[in-house]
């Protein structure tokens, strides 16, 4: 067996989910995502980070519309791809984050009837339609958390058992992985029970040894007992240290400076309003507590960087909303992943806000490379933490 598993990525966007796999040894072939603004910053970050192009190309437009890749032509032309693909006896995955605002408590909460509610069970049906080795479901915790829609997510669970996936789940937290910011998700990971055994791993060891814990750096009930900053006066450009008894790695600050904000290549773009500048000084700094102006703490992590719905992240300590720069690096992206200039300010906060962090995404994908390799190496016996 190959062990380089082939990813088919779906609802990329920008591609940070991507990126975590393509870093973590798995390889990109496939990506679909319906609206070409995100789908021209994904190929424009690419030729960045100097990234091989997918064997399977991009598909965009029409030809990423999901409920076409179920039935008709493109369904077809997906389901030749991923037989072209095992061809080599190729470890094949579909990841995913199906757009999520109607889960969210601060979205259009309209759960599964809604537009974007109707794309989660698209992707089950395309997961089942399919069947890869393995695949990723990643959505809000609303999904998971909310009464009315944690049954459609058990619906869309059972769906995924009956067509012979063994399941594992878990809330997780981008804060967890080393990410500046209080990010809760849903993660839903399945593995096809023919697939384990054919890599020799029984279903048993299967459903209780999927480490979810093991690329944890930041366990939740500690992250949130450090004693962090409250709200202070804000004071344009003023300096203030580190204090030192909270993890200097998981501030706003520190990631400022670790990616160069100001000299990074999209540093000038952010809202620029004509009015309300003296509301923008009027909050205090570390003041996150409104729907909107929420001030960010240069010591402290981001709230969820979410920029749509009038959510407006203000910048510590300057009279400003944060730059895509810097809301880039609140997302841990690496210092030289690059948005084109030319895109829209609103789409550059809109990608950023739905993309899934990226020290999370490779935390996720190392997960499941450490699962698969149990089998791949005829080792089926390590070191399992009950998750939390």
């Amino acid at each position: 067996m190959n062990f380089s598993p082939r990813i088919f990525s779906f609802f990329s966007g920008s591609g940070f989910l991507d990126l975590g796999f393509e870093t973590s040894g798995f390889n990109i072939v496939y990506v679909n995502e319906i609206f070409k603004p995100f789908m021209t910053a994904y190929r424009y970050s690419r030729e960045i980070l100097k990234l091989p192009q997918p064997e399977y190309g991009y598909h965009d437009g029409e030809a990423a519309d999901v409920s076409r890749l179920i039935t008709g032509t493109e369904a077809e032309r997906l389901c030749e791809l991923v037989k072209d693909c095992r061809k080599s006896d190729n470890i094949v995955g579909f990841i995913g984050g199906p757009p999520c605002p109607d889960f969210s408590i601060g979205g259009k909460n309209k759960g599964k009837l809604g537009d974007n509610g109707r794309l989660s069970d698209s992707y089950v049906e395309l997961i089942c339609r399919n069947l890869p080795d393995f695949f990723l479901f990643e959505n809000v915790k609303g999904l998971w958390r909310t009464k009315k829609h944690r049954l459609f997510f058990e619906s869309l669970k059972q769906k995924l058992s009956q067509a012979g996936y063994i399941l594992t789940e878990r809330l997780i937290n981008a804060i967890e992985y080393g990410v500046p910011q209080d990010r809760g998700r849903i993660i839903l990971v399945g593995f096809r029970d023919d697939f384990i055994n054919d890599i020799g791993i029984s279903q048993i060891i299967a459903e209780r040894h999927f480490n979810w814990q093991k690329q944890i750096l930041y366990p939740q009930k500690q992250v949130f007992n450090y004693p962090w900053q409250k709200c202070e006066t804000f004071q344009e450009n003023s300096i203030t240290s580190c204090p030192e008894s909270i993890p200097q790695e998981l501030t706003v600050e520190y990631w400022f400076r670790k990616n160069d904000v100001l000299h990074h290549p999209n540093a000038q773009h952010y809202f620029k309003p004509r009015a309300g500048i003296v509301r923008f000084a009027a909050v205090e700094e570390g003041d996150v507590s409104k729907k909107s102006f929420k001030r960010l703490h240069r010591w402290r992590y981001s709230p969820t960087a979410c920029y749509g719905n009038n959510e407006v992240h203000l910048h510590p300590y300057q009279v400003r909303r944060i730059s895509v720069a810097e809301a880039l690096a609140i997302q841990s992206l690496p210092a030289n992943f690059v948005l084109p200039e030319d895109m829209s300010l609103t789409n550059m906060f809109k990608t950023i806000g739905n993309g899934v962090p990226y020290l999370a995404s490779k935390a996720l994908a190392q997960t499941i490379l450490d699962f698969l390799a149990t089998g791949v190496k005829n080792f089926v016996s390590f070191n399992y933490i009950i998750p939390c």
